[in-house]
């Protein structure tokens, strides 16, 4: 065909499809849409967690564009002379007076003030259980180690922007809670000061944090978080998405629905859903009423000052430790707030590299793409639920006031309940998870050996009642034993056949005695082999 056939032909083609050409032909998208557009991904409802988390960073993104045109950084004091009759006359900060222009004059400002608190709240609990639905089904295992860290650091930095977020509008409650801040940062030794200085510009509260923060919350945070965003998402469309144990799904292929036109269809459609959800929340369930705390002043503390609940696990720490300090070489170490916030790190990173620490347990260096169920790891998830467990008692320690005040209880008992079961509660949540999963792969043998019970009662020529059993579907079978089952690590004999006795490394004898206490006797129950279930389905007790 000539070259100006072709160009005739371009110009009748439509419209849309002589700029896809054009775009095609500098910036080669087809050919990358056409071998990425068709990915496969898997269909489970538990994937739909990290949707919600996306989303909702979607929505605070958008409705924070929105609030940026209207907001005044500024700790500059005015005098109040808007639309809210109560606070006439009265001596604020640009930040407070046009946090009250936004909600009262502003048309929808209010609104969107609740969806950005609101979709910040669940952001954060989208990101969280998320988080738990990875480990518990250990689909941080290689080679998603690193995007569990991206994951990690997201939610990290989500709690300190969402801090940064509602200490600007410098209300009273805010205030209380930047002051509180202040005081952690205090008991830093050697650093401490220093860092206060920085971040608040002199003593507190200064006359620049408000700015600070905002430049924080609106570009340092959101833009670290949004290339680490990208960065899960790449990671995740490489690696392929794990999937569940069933009939045709290995560590090789993805059995699920194509990202067009199936699954962005349904990703829309979620979107609206979450959207229409927060809207409809922020529009029923008021949130942050600054109005009716007044302007932050450093003489005031406000009553009942609470964080938001990803930060109530580090106010907890705080509020059920002793009030000890210690005199050294004249300075004043606060440990009743260092320790906890060495504990609140402490506590983070070792729940940040527990994908490594199970590879170096494990020695297990395959790819894996399948995802356990809970049941079948149950040390691990025992873990999980006792880490879950602090931190639900640290969020009933940061409200003890709160819990004093509306269930009529001693805030001293309050603190020593939380001071006792933050060791206690984690022990006996890990005990009776561990009870359960073992019983739950009790219960998994004895349907694959017997099969399911059906409530039918058969009597035998002897006169022996017996309930008849079901044999299962080989796809159910499959999904019961497809997981894997580690051995425990052994050190083998310490002295060689000459009576020398070996020297073994400490790390080595560490990790035989945890991998002993993850995988040995009465840490797991053994799959069901194939002779046994040979044996027992060919008519020896089998009813």
């Amino acid at each position: 065909m000539s070259t100006t056939t072709t160009n005739e032909s371009r110009r009748k083609a439509p419209a849309g499809e002589r700029v896809a050409d054009w775009a095609d032909g500098r910036l080669g998208i087809y050919g990358l849409a056409k071998a990425n557009m068709r990915k496969i991904f898997p269909d489970h409802w538990s994937f739909m967690l990290g949707e919600v988390a996306l989303y909702s960073f979607i929505i605070i993104i958008l409705t924070g564009v929105y609030l940026t045109l209207f907001f005044h950084p500024s700790m500059n004091e005015v005098t109040y002379h808007g639309s809210y009759e109560p606070m006439q006359g009265i001596m604020m900060s640009e930040a407070y007076a046009s946090t009250l222009e936004i909600s009262f004059d502003v048309r929808g400002g209010l609104l969107i003030r609740q969806i950005h608190h609101w979709a910040a709240l669940l952001f954060l609990a989208g990101m969280f259980v998320h988080m738990m639905r990875v480990f518990f089904t250990g689909a941080f295992r290689k080679p998603r180690e690193i995007n569990w860290l991206f994951g990690f650091l997201l939610f990290v930095l989500g709690m300190f922007t969402g801090f940064t977020g509602y200490s600007l509008p410098d209300d009273l409650l805010s205030g209380t809670g930047v002051r509180f801040t202040q005081g952690a940062i205090l008991s830093m030794p050697v650093v401490g000061t220093y860092i206060s200085m920085f971040l608040f510009g002199g003593e507190f509260p200064g006359t620049d944090f408000v700015a600070r923060f905002y430049s924080i919350h609106i570009l340092l945070l959101p833009g670290i978080m949004l290339g680490l965003l990208v960065a899960h998402l790449i990671l995740v469309f490489f690696h392929k998405h794990t999937q569940f144990a069933g009939p045709g799904r290995t560590n090789k292929n993805v059995v699920g629905m194509p990202l067009l036109p199936i699954y962005m269809a349904k990703a829309g459609g979620f979107f609206f859903l979450v959207f229409g959800m927060i809207a409809a929340i922020s529009a029923i369930a008021q949130i942050n009423p600054i109005w009716a705390i007044g302007p932050y002043r450093a003489d005031q503390v406000s009553t009942g000052a609470q964080p938001d609940w990803y930060m109530g696990f580090a106010e907890g720490l705080i509020r059920f430790m002793p009030g000890w300090e210690v005199n050294l070489w004249g300075h004043t170490l606060v440990l009743g707030v260092f320790i906890p916030l060495v504990l609140f790190g402490l506590l983070l990173v070792i729940f940040a590299l527990y994908p490594f620490f199970e590879a170096w347990l494990t020695g297990d260096k395959r790819e894996h793409h399948i995802a356990d169920r809970p049941r079948n790891a149950p040390t691990r998830t025992a873990f999980g639920v006792a880490w879950v467990t602090m931190y639900l008692i640290m969020l009933v320690g940061g409200g003890n006031d709160l819990w004093a005040t509306h269930f009529h209880l001693s805030i001293n008992a309050i603190t020593w309940f939380v001071r006792i079961f933050f060791i206690v509660g984690p022990l006996l949540a890990f005990i009776i998870t561990k009870r359960i999963c073992m019983g739950l792969q009790r219960r998994d043998r004895d349907k694959v050996l017997h099969g399911r019970e059906t409530g039918i009662i058969k009597r035998l020529p002897h006169g022996e009642f017996v309930e008849i059993h079901e044999p299962l579907s080989q796809a159910k079978l499959h999904s019961l034993t497809a997981h894997d089952q580690y051995e425990p690590i052994e050190i083998g004999p310490t002295v060689d056949e000459n009576g020398v006795e070996r020297k073994i490394p400490l790390s080595q004898k560490l990790r035989a005695k945890l991998s002993k206490g993850y995988f040995g006797e009465g840490n797991q129950i053994p799959k069901p082999t194939a002779e046994e279930y040979r044996e027992i389905t060919s008519g020896h007790g089998h009813h």
